[in-house]
């Protein structure tokens, strides 16, 4: 008698190998805890297998037979994805499900407007993202977890490709009490005696900090913190200032303090957004019609978004 089980359940199994419990399943795929649960029973009970052993409180462990035919998993929903992208190519229709990562500094920005415009146009698309950092979107694009990612041209590994979309050069945020907030730009030089709110992310922390080494200065930090948001709460609040490359929509810190934005001077490198994805690999018709919408819905809206 001929197996049934389906490629929904292998997605579930393979989304709580992955995760470790039905909870995180449940977050990657999107899909209720209950329907993971009853997915990989209904797997389990189709192949005569169990496939994880539970712990109270503890998540799930794959048992032996449950690790063996992850990997197997894997693979079959590789070649159903390609196969299903093969069909749209064919077919010279625009559909299917992309997974799209995006710099954690900027996503909030960006990704959901992209997201939006680009589904109104694609309605058989179906679009999931992540927000990261620049280190862990690597990693994600060589285990092949996303499709694409926007971010900087920020130590580029030579594995992946790049598609230049928009250049953004750094500027510094400033309470609206600063001894430097009266001026139209500041230099390193006027920055380095006061005190730094340093973004402290992967390749973006040394990134900023190179201003300051190109000019044979230190820069004076006194807050380090991963979120966006906190950054420009301790700005707002007299803490000190930080640097940028993307500033929010509005001059107001989450607290509703102001906050300024003013050019930094001088010979600093600035960032250019765009696409990374695996390098040398096909590009199907959902790929090819992701960039070129991207490229030009930033296009569109580089001034409303980033004021430039």
């Amino acid at each position: 008698m001929p197996l049934r089980y389906t490629l929904r359940q292998l997605e579930y199994f393979v989304a709580v190998g992955e995760a470790g419990s039905i909870a995180g399943a449940s977050h990657q795929v999107n899909v209720s805890s209950p329907s993971i649960s009853s997915g990989v029973s209904q797997l389990e009970e189709e192949l005569g297998v169990k496939l994880f052993v539970r712990h109270h409180a503890q998540g799930l462990t794959p048992t032996l037979a449950g690790r063996k035919l992850l990997d197997h998993a894997q693979m079959v929903l590789r070649q159903a994805a390609a196969l299903r992208d093969l069909a749209g190519d064919l077919s010279g229709s625009v559909r299917g499900p992309l997974s799209v990562g995006c710099l954690s500094t900027f996503a909030q920005v960006v990704l959901p407007g992209l997201r939006r415009s680009f589904m109104d146009q694609h309605s058989d698309v179906r679009i999931s993202q992540v927000e990261a950092d620049q280190s862990e979107l690597f990693s994600l694009l060589r285990q092949a977890k996303i499709d694409l990612a926007l971010t900087y041209d920020l130590d580029l590994p030579r594995d992946l490709q790049f598609i230049p979309i928009l250049t953004l050069p750094p500027v510094v945020a400033l309470g609206e009490t600063h001894p430097l907030a009266h001026l139209s730009a500041v230099s390193i030089q006027e920055l380095a005696p006061h005190p730094m709110i340093l973004l402290d992310l992967p390749h973006s922390a040394d990134y900023f900090l190179s201003f300051f080494v190109n000019a044979n200065l230190k820069a004076n930090i006194a807050e380090r913190t991963r979120d966006m948001a906190v950054m420009r709460g301790l700005v707002a609040n007299g803490f000190g200032y930080s640097i940028v490359n993307v500033r929010p929509l509005n001059d107001l810190a989450p607290d509703g303090k102001p906050l300024r934005f003013i050019p930094l001077t001088g010979d600093q490198r600035a960032m250019k957004m765009g696409l990374l994805m695996g390098a040398g690999t096909d590009r199907t018709q959902l790929h090819k019609a992701f960039i070129t919408h991207t490229q030009n819905w930033i296009g569109e809206q580089t001034n409303r978004l980033f004021g430039i």
